[in-house]
């Protein structure tokens, strides 16, 4: 990841340390706000301590890595932003992010350096219409659109409340659980998200630093609610002003170890974070992710995909679009 030089002291001017810290803290809380939702108060409830999820510390650096591309903070969350509240961390924990400070958003724009990075601009429209045969009369219509509704017996399940056994889902990353929150707001399908890897190295070496560079469509990367902190699965899909779903997008590399079968999905990605930058729109452009390396030879699959601000993959208007996620192979060696 692109840094830039750690800020110099400077020594004040006799001005009073508490008015300084306030400060710093104002402006600091104004700036994440702008783009980031990570406490866990602002969906609702005080943060409880979900379950400790494996690859939570990134072993190459920050939490939160940020670079500036097209103009704007890019903020990379590790993991998905698996960080934990302080409270719910262990003493060992807590000394080990000693060194993370309040000032830590505030230097995302000295961590930031500048990437020029050509956004492409491709018009392309080709959407398929669903369309029904002309029935020699009425009647015949009538009796095809019975076939095709969905009888209410036919739908094994609507709600937590009356159709699951299943303990609530909490917000937190539990399994075997019924997640009771509404799938919420869908887009018209022009305005449906859409996502695709367009430059990733085919061969790369062992611990070698490499870009990923994704394209996004109809995605506001503006809505992030830390899956760590209680914000998983907790929010119901939000479209903006414009019809398009806010949200984020993700990134994250495994290792296969048989390219002839699905594999395992227990393991913990060796690289996976969310990024969320304020950006996007109804055209495309290209964000840079920076991987640091992979620590195993092998083949590693590579994807991207979008995410609602509570992590699912967006909906859809119809059932033959595709979602917007995409993947590729990379060799390590």
């Amino acid at each position: 990841m692109y840094r830039s030089e750690p800020p110099r002291r400077r020594r004040s001017n006799r001005v009073p340390l508490i008015a300084v810290a306030t400060v710093l803290a104002l402006v600091g809380a104004g700036m994440f706000a702008m783009t980031s939702v990570s406490n866990a108060s602002e969906w609702g409830e005080e943060a409880n301590c979900g379950p400790r999820v494996e690859g939570q510390e990134n072993p190459w650096g920050d939490e939160v890595e940020a670079t500036r591309q097209n103009g704007r903070v890019v903020r990379n969350h590790w993991g998905d932003g698996q960080e934990r509240p302080d409270e719910c961390k262990s003493q060992e924990e807590q000394v080990s992010d000693g060194r993370e400070g309040e000032d830590e958003d505030n230097q995302d724009n000295e961590q930031a350096d500048q990437n020029d990075n050509d956004g492409r601009d491709e018009d392309g429209d080709g959407q398929d219409q669903d369309q029904n045969q002309d029935a020699d009369n009425e009647d015949e219509k009538d009796q095809q659109d019975e076939v095709e509704k969905i009888d209410e017996g036919d739908i094994i399940a609507q709600n937590c409340d009356d159709d699951s056994e299943l303990e609530p889902h909490d917000g937190f990353q539990n399994g075997n659980r019924c997640v009771d929150t509404e799938m919420g707001e869908v887009g018209n399908e022009d305005r449906n998200p859409s996502l695709l890897i367009t430059d990733f190295p085919e061969q790369v070496q062992k611990d070698e630093p490499f870009q990923i560079r994704v394209s996004t469509r109809n995605l506001i990367r503006d809505r992030f609610l830390a899956a760590g902190q209680g914000g998983y699965y907790v929010e119901m899909s939000k479209l903006n002003e414009q019809g398009l779903v806010r949200g984020h997008f993700h990134t994250a590399c495994r290792i296969l170890n048989n390219d002839d079968e699905a594999p395992d999905p227990k393991p913990a990605p060796a690289f996976f974070v969310a990024t969320e930058d304020g950006g996007g729109s109804d055209q495309p452009d290209e964000i840079v992710i920076e991987v640091p390396g992979l620590p195993d030879e092998g083949t590693f699959q590579c994807a991207s995909w979008a995410g609602d601000g509570s992590h699912r993959l967006p909906m859809m208007q119809r059932a033959n679009q595709t979602p917007a996620f995409d993947a590729v192979r990379i060799k390590v060696q």
